[in-house]
């Protein structure tokens, strides 16, 4: 007769609650999001704004944003980004400050987003997001560079530094704009005019936006890499005109390169570097004066005194030499001292034995 199984009542109690749990889940989150009618982008359902600004889900707010954000572009789901270049950042000041910097970063996106000459939405990657420079490219102040005047002086036409006319480039880069608004050489153009403006960070995006159409493009490198020199990345300056030297076409003279290599090295305090890349500067254009006027200024320069600590240092090692050479050869001598002696008592005590082997040897002559 089979006996009935007796199932424990606290296992019971388990498995009830483990079957009636399922049916008494109510997600808040399943119905936050779902995709509009194209099935491109993620948009909030009914009564999300209430519950992501309720207390239930605070959490809810920054996720939600980021979700909704992503649009599809036919082939994957991309980040749209909403906010760009924050020139104003929290402090250790207080909530209050932070708030008023957000606000007033928010007015300047604002503000450079009406301009013509803005380029758009950064790009999601390059293969030189890895660079600390571009890395903090958010967090950059504003460094105005006149130097980058040069970059449009040649190529519109100006006569001279003196008659650059702000307004009327603004006037030629929106006419190009309209012709080319989507060419590489477009994006250098905008990067560099926000160079002059003292917006690097703007700078940088327009030069990204260009690495990512053509991520081996000589000229865009190099003048990210002046950018980086300007904000002190010295490291990251190096690299992307080491990098921009490289994949140069042969037939285009690369004289801007080894300048921008001798003032960079010459911040970094390598002056002998600094001298040769200048040198070869001139090589290849003998009339560039900014040149001209650098490696006089360095060969000028008084030679660089060796270090007191490293003089020191050298002395000591030099005297420790010698000691332990004299201290080698006065043991050698006391030894060859220790042996003379040693072969001297040896041949003493030789004859001495010989004396006396020969005394006995007579005796016992004698007794015989």
């Amino acid at each position: 007769m089979n006996t009935p199984v007796q199932i424990p009542l606290n296992l019971l109690a388990v498995i009830y609650i483990l079957c009636i749990q399922p049916l008494s889940i109510n997600s808040r989150t399943s119905t936050l999001w779902r995709l509009n009618a194209d099935k491109t982008k993620i948009i909030g359902d009914s009564g999300t704004e209430e519950i992501v600004h309720s207390k239930l889900l605070p959490h809810i707010d920054s996720l939600f944003t980021i979700i909704t954000s992503t649009e599809h572009n036919g082939i994957s789901w991309v980040k749209q980004e909403t906010n760009y270049c924050p020139k104003y950042h929290s402090n250790k000041q207080g909530k209050n400050n932070t708030n008023a910097n957000l606000i007033l970063y928010q007015n300047k996106a604002e503000e450079l987003s009406k301009n013509d000459l803005y380029c758009g939405k950064p790009v999601n990657f390059t293969f030189y997001d890895n660079l600390v420079g571009v890395i903090n490219r958010v967090k950059h102040p504003s460094v105005v560079e006149p130097g980058a005047i040069f970059e449009f002086v040649k190529k519109f036409k100006f006569k001279n530094i003196k008659s650059f006319d702000l307004g009327m480039l603004e006037k030629r880069l929106k006419q190009i704009k309209k012709e080319k608004p989507k060419s590489v050489q477009l994006y250098i153009y905008f990067g560099n005019y926000w160079r002059i403006k003292g917006e690097p960070c703007q700078a940088i995006e327009c030069f990204r936006k260009g690495l990512a159409i053509s991520p081996h493009n000589p000229e865009i490198l190099l003048n990210l890499a002046k950018v980086l020199f300007h904000l002190q990345y010295l490291d990251d300056a190096i690299y992307l005109t080491r990098r921009s030297l490289e994949v140069s076409p042969l037939e285009k003279s690369a004289w801007e390169q080894y300048f921008t290599l001798g003032e960079i090295f010459k911040a970094y305090g390598h002056y002998q570097e600094a001298i040769i890349h200048l040198r070869h500067t001139l090589d290849l254009n003998p009339g560039f004066e900014p040149a001209q006027k650098l490696l006089k200024e360095m060969e000028n320069m008084p030679a660089t005194p060796i270090h007191v600590y490293t003089l020191v240092i050298i002395i000591c090692l030099v005297l420790g030499v010698l000691l332990v050479i004299v201290s080698s050869l006065d043991n050698l001598s006391s030894c060859n001292e220790e042996m003379s002696k040693e072969k001297h008592f040896n041949k003493a005590m030789a004859m001495r034995s010989l004396r006396g082997f020969a005394w006995s040897s007579k005796r016992s002559k004698k007794s015989m």
